[in-house]
């Protein structure tokens, strides 16, 4: 079961991110404030989910939040900056675009770099633990993967639409053949 929030603080955002070890596409996080009473039964650390049950959570997750937000780091950034460097950074815009400052940050993990004005705490696996961390994980991955899905019709050797970008045996066969694009991250070992 998951636990409804780490502080007493009334607007915890839960922090997550997703596409972090991708060979393509941007870094996406998400910034959630749930209300106390928010419940959807199937919400847990998105990947344990189908990818309908991701869908129907984040319908409900979009409709119930008190506020949440969806930001991105590309892949030109990852590799001026690193991938974790980019995750924060993809995670700081994604706290910049909640409609309410949040008071606390509860993020999944065991680094970050600090939001100014903000306490922080990373928690490890927080996506099994908190609510808001899930809920962050659920539209981090089903908003990232519904990016990768729209890319994939421009680029459709690759089987973004299937693998999102993750370093599989079709999509490493596909760089091979076809060698990268502007969407791969050109710092990582893609072969």
């Amino acid at each position: 079961m998951l636990l409804t929030s780490y502080t007493t603080h009334l607007h915890e955002a839960g922090l997550d991110e997703a596409g972090r070890g991708c060979l393509a596409g941007p870094v996406f996080a998400a910034a959630v404030i749930l209300p106390p009473d928010f419940h959807a039964p199937y919400l847990n650390d998105s990947k344990q989910m189908t990818a309908r049950r991701r869908e129907q959570v984040r319908a409900d997750i979009c409709r119930e939040a008190i506020a949440w937000a969806v930001a991105e780091a590309s892949p030109t950034e990852i590799g001026e900056i690193n991938i974790a460097q980019a995750s924060y950074l993809a995670m700081h815009r994604a706290v910049q675009q909640l409609p309410i400052t949040p008071d606390f940050l509860l993020v999944d993990g065991n680094r970050f770099r600090p939001y100014p004005g903000l306490e922080h705490a990373c928690i490890i696996g927080g996506d099994a633990l908190y609510r808001n961390i899930a809920a962050a994980s659920v539209l981090a991955k089903t908003f990232r993967d519904e990016r990768m899905r729209a890319l994939a019709e421009a680029y459709p050797y690759y089987g973004w639409e299937q693998n999102a970008g993750y370093p599989t045996p079709k999509h490493r066969e596909a760089i091979r053949t076809h060698g990268p694009c502007e969407h791969h991250r050109l710092g990582f070992r893609l072969l």
